[in-house]
């Protein structure tokens, strides 16, 4: 099976339990697709770069807010609630009772004391999988061979098999049911009320014990659920259900104290709104310092994808150069090493350079220090460069000592002193004090 059209054409083969496609694109149309590219890689480039300088104004209004709150927290009772603490950000720590129960109405699952229910379920279904090899052929086209296989397995996500390659024969089922939370909408931390918002970030999840789990005809018991159909055997459609619950005996909030008791969230004067809790008896300062410590993830977590936009789009830009050198692959190959050299030379300038600048208009010092640390690194880059060309002139071949080309300037040691040519085809070379040849040796004659 075959079509073609004027972008290019494919081939498909459908072989046991997966189809391999060809494609071929020409280089005309490449060409064309390279400079799309360019037009979308320099919208990628203000992109990373907006997102950098938004990643690092996000982090420093968080890091202030931390630190505004750990100067104003006021430590409170868990037995009582002080109205004179109203609107101020409060610390408490204490048991937690009062949870409701909570219930799976689906599959009538309820448990006592838990802060959160999670219900996994899973369907046994069809998989596409995937890969791809490029080649680039003599005069620019390239010819890419996909192979498309199958195979059963289980998801918690319901996997569209309309959408596969070959959908023939690899038709999945619908999804009855999905994987689902359930919180717990009211409590108490000693005197004071809980709500959903403090609740959902309360208690590890763990599996539900047996005696819990619901017994469903023709299912079969496993950790935490069941499953549906042979578990040695699953076929399509089959299910595996699981319940996990979340329970905690004492906890630790930070939050606004509001009007009546209970906990809303802090409005900074930097900016973010502050409700934190954890698990257990935890000090004001250790759980600022855990939220200082995510921040700090989360911003190089952004930083690095910053930088990958950044990255990609500098290769879009510079590669229709690399389209015009694939016309003979090697050349293309190594026009394309160079382009992600340079679009990484590229990267490693802009992205520390906006980091810097965005630093400098808050924390002029640390800015400074980013600036630095963008030159080393900007340093390092071209000296790579530099070393792994003076490699390449090393490892080029010497000529032969002696060797003259013909009507050439004479080699060092060769010829009468003074420097004259060499001599005519036929004739031996003088050398003065040299014992190369003897001083009055003449070709043989024939």
């Amino acid at each position: 099976m075959s079509d073609s059209d004027g972008n290019g054409s494919w081939g498909g083969d459908v072989t046991g339990d997966s189809v391999t496609e060809t494609t071929t694109k020409s280089w005309f149309s490449r060409i064309g697709g390279a400079l799309m590219g360019v037009l979308f890689g320099l919208l990628l480039i203000p992109g990373g770069i907006a997102l950098l300088a938004w990643n690092e104004g996000r982090a420093v209004q968080t890091a202030r807010s931390l630190s505004e709150g750990a100067h104003l927290v006021v430590e409170a009772p868990a037995d009582r609630i002080d109205p004179a603490n109203d609107g101020r950000f409060v610390h408490v720590s204490g048991a937690v009772t009062g949870l409701p129960q909570l219930a799976d109405p689906v599959f009538a699952v309820r448990v006592d004391g838990a802060t959160r229910l999670r219900r996994t379920v899973e369907m046994y279904q069809w998989k596409e999988e995937r890969h791809s090899e490029t080649r680039s052929k003599l005069g620019g086209g390239q010819e890419t061979v996909t192979t498309y296989s199958y195979t059963r397995g289980w998801s918690d996500q319901a996997i569209d098999s309309s959408q596969f390659r070959n959908p023939s024969g690899h038709a999945n089922p619908p999804m009855p049911n999905r994987t689902q939370v359930f919180t717990a909408q009211q409590g108490r931390l000693g005197a004071w009320p809980l709500t959903e918002a403090v609740l959902g970030q309360l208690g590890a999840f763990q599996p539900l014990p047996a005696e819990q789990v619901p017994q469903r005809p023709g299912a079969t018991p496993i950790e935490g659920g069941f499953q549906t159909g042979d578990p040695s055997a699953p076929r399509l459609g089959d299910l595996r259900v699981t319940f996990q619950v979340a329970r905690t005996a004492e906890a630790s909030v930070l939050g606004q104290q509001a009007a009546g008791g209970g906990f809303e969230p802090f409005q900074t004067r930097a900016g973010d709104a502050l409700l934190m809790a954890s698990d257990g008896r935890v000090s004001a300062a250790q759980m600022i310092r855990k939220a200082e410590e995510a921040n700090a993830i989360l911003t190089w977590i952004l930083r690095a994808v910053g930088a990958l936009v950044i990255f990609i789009g500098a290769a879009m830009i510079l590669q229709p150069i690399v389209v015009l050198a694939d016309v003979v692959p090697i050349f293309g190959s190594i026009a394309g090493f160079g382009s992600m050299l340079v679009a990484l030379l590229v990267t490693v300038i802009l992205a520390p350079l906006t980091i810097a600048i965005a630093w400098l208009w808050v924390r002029p010092l640390v800015g400074a220090g980013v600036l630095a640390l963008g030159a080393v690194l900007i340093f390092g880059v071209t000296k790579l460069m530099r070393d792994r060309k003076a490699a390449k002139l090393a490892a080029a071949p010497p000529r032969m000592p002696g060797y003259a080309p013909a009507g050439g300037p004479t080699m060092p040691g060769y010829g009468p002193p003074g420097g004259s040519p060499n001599p005519p085809p036929g004739q031996a070379p003088q050398q003065s004090g040299s014992s190369f040849f003897p001083q009055n040796w003449q070709p043989p004659r024939r």
